[in-house]
C-alpha cells in the first residue's frame, strides 16, 4: 500500500537536510490521474536552490535530493522532476 506524501512533508525534509534558499514544490498528480503509475505514488516537480550544490554535478545534486526523500521515493513518490541550482546559477537564469 502506498503512503501518500504531501508537498509540506517534502518541504520539511528538504529544508532540514539541504537548507535551501529557494524551494518550490509542485504537486503534479492531477495531470497524471488514471496513469498506471499514479497508483504507486505522487508526481512532483521540485526547484531547489542551495549552496550545498556548489561544486557538485547534476547527478550528485539529484542524489542529495533523493537521499533526503529516500523512504518516500520507495513508497509515496512515483515521479520526481528536479531542477537543482546553486544560488549563483539561479540568479543568472534568464527571467
Amino acid at each position: 500500500m502506498v503512503t501518500p506524501i504531501s508537498t509540506a512533508q517534502i518541504e520539511t525534509r528538504l529544508q532540514a537536510l539541504l537548507a535551501p534558499l529557494h524551494l518550490e514544490i509542485e504537486d503534479d498528480g492531477a495531470r497524471h490521474a488514471g496513469h498506471a503509475g499514479a497508483a504507486s505514488g505522487g508526481h512532483f516537480n521540485v526547484t531547489i536552490v542551495t549552496p550545498a550544490f556548489a561544486g557538485k554535478s547534476r547527478v550528485a545534486r539529484h542524489r542529495l535530493v533523493y537521499d533526503a526523500l529516500a523512504d518516500a521515493m520507495r513508497d509515496g513518490i512515483h515521479a520526481l522532476a528536479i531542477a537543482a541550482y546553486t544560488p549563483e546559477e539561479f540568479n543568472n537564469l534568464p527571467r
